[in-house]
């Protein structure tokens, strides 16, 4: 799960985070008092989505006077923000956060991530702050530094501190940047964070250290261990079809193909993208519907594949374990009769009373295609969506 900027830092800062002091905002009238209760000669306006890159397109601006931010305002909100990461579609402005402006000296990069490939979290940090990190990585590998925190004794000061020297902080700033790394990784234990990062970190001309910027997503399997984040979700940045699909437990992604999935398990539904891409097919999503599966639950997995319009054909491929075949026919009989699914289905069943599901099916008076293996049902699934693209 993603939150806002502004919702990150009010998290980072239980954790004793420094970041500057600042408010949200919904409509121009409260930009303009935010900034005049702020004071100061400079605030900053920015706009709030779930996406990097809103200072290269326009979504970050900065005002010298209430008033000059409240014209800021009006020109953000309900302003479509097309940046690197969002997509052609953009998305859409519908709250701002107004900050204090800072005296800048040094923008720094830092970043919390579960490494996969050591099993542990790694921190990160670079002296090439508020700009692209992956662009970094990838073009000036030298210029990243990493620590790999030992779960069992999490975060050391000494660890920090070799971050901080990289960083070339000194003196009081390197006790800050200390201090605050210990508080950025507290902050992400506690909350089973799955990514933080800040970008820019700054340290002001005054020597002090703040979380400038902040991005905090969350693993959606713990949240029942945090009431209080679960609150903080924004349906309205989600896409639609993966919101419906969350309400009945099934773990679906949008992609942007014509090529309908419907698997048990994650393994196998990688795999099925994966086929289906080499029969010179799109996948048009990731849908995961459990060992445990009910036919109320296929259903709404149908429903949820239809109201994709760029469905143009369906490919179901079920290993009848937990969920058995006979179980997913009638789920499946159910589904089309009720719905009317106005596309074509190729059905690839192994496992548990698979010859029972098939007879289902072939006496369901329904116009199936079924497929004994994974390759048969790729090839029939693309040829009946429009062929190879």
């Amino acid at each position: 799960m993603k939150i806002h900027e502004y919702q990150a830092k009010a998290v980072l800062a239980k954790y004793g985070v420094p970041v500057p002091r600042g408010e949200v905002a919904f409509t121009p009238e409260e930009v303009h008092d935010i900034a005049k209760r702020l004071g100061g000669s400079i605030s900053v306006v920015k706009a709030q989505i779930h996406a990097g890159g809103r200072g290269k397109a326009g979504g970050v601006k900065l005002a010298r006077s209430g008033g000059e931010a409240e014209t800021i305002a009006r020109e953000l909100l309900g302003r479509t923000l097309v940046t690197y990461q969002t997509g052609p579609a953009g998305q859409k402005v519908f709250r701002l956060l107004v900050e204090e402006g800072l005296q800048i000296d040094q923008e720094l990069y830092l970043g919390l991530v579960l490494d996969r490939s050591s099993q542990r979290i790694v921190l990160m940090v670079s002296k090439e702050g508020g700009v692209e990190i992956e662009k970094v990585a990838e073009e000036h590998p030298e210029k990243l530094h990493k620590v790999f925190i030992n779960p069992a004794v999490g975060l050391q000061p000494f660890e920090a501190q070799k971050l901080g020297f990289a960083l070339g902080l000194s003196g009081d700033s390197l006790k800050k940047g200390v201090k605050m790394m210990l508080a950025l990784y507290n902050a992400f234990i506690a909350t089973d964070a799955s990514i933080l990062e800040v970008n820019p970190l700054i340290v002001t001309k005054s020597g002090d250290l703040l979380a400038l910027d902040a991005k905090m997503n969350f693993d959606d399997n713990a949240l029942f261990r945090h009431p209080d984040i679960r609150e903080l979700r924004d349906v309205a940045e989600e896409d639609p079809l993966e919101v419906e699909a969350s309400k009945f437990s099934l773990n679906y992604i949008r992609l942007d193909g014509t090529i309908g999935c419907m698997v048990n398990g994650a393994g196998l539904a990688m795999a099925t993208m994966d086929i289906i891409k080499l029969s010179g097919g799109e996948p048009a999503n990731f849908l995961d519907v459990g060992g445990g599966a009910n036919a109320e639950q296929i259903k709404n997995a149908f429903r949820i594949l239809m109201m994709d319009k760029n469905v143009k054909a369906v490919l179901i491929n079920i290993f009848g374990g937990i969920l058995r075949c006979d179980v997913l026919a009638a789920g499946v009989i159910a589904a089309v009769k009720e719905l009317g699914v106005p596309v074509p289905i190729v059905i690839r069943m192994k496992g548990t009373n698979v010859e029972e599901g098939k007879k289902m099916l072939a006496e369901s008076g329904l116009n199936f295609a079924t497929a004994d293996t994974m390759g048969e049902a790729a090839d029939k699934v693309v040829a009946l969506a429009g062929g190879r693209k």
